[in-house]
């Protein structure tokens, strides 16, 4: 777990990663889930947020 935060704290890309692909997971459940408006009003903002994320977090150094 430390190992986790450090990795964010640094900007490598392992975590960092991590927490994009669960933005863009949660973005698409809000979406598919049938219940609850305001998840569904924002599930493109979060799933958008999480790509570009994902894209831009792709480009910081590996972890050692």
């Amino acid at each position: 777990m430390t190992r986790f935060f450090k990795g964010l704290f640094t900007l490598k890309r392992g975590p960092w990663e991590m927490v994009a692909t669960i933005l863009i997971a949660a973005g698409v459940f809000m979406l598919m889930q049938p219940y609850v408006l305001w998840a569904y009003t924002y599930s493109f903002v979060v799933t958008l947020t999480g790509t570009v994320m994902f894209i831009i977090v792709s480009h910081f150094p590996e972890q050692e």
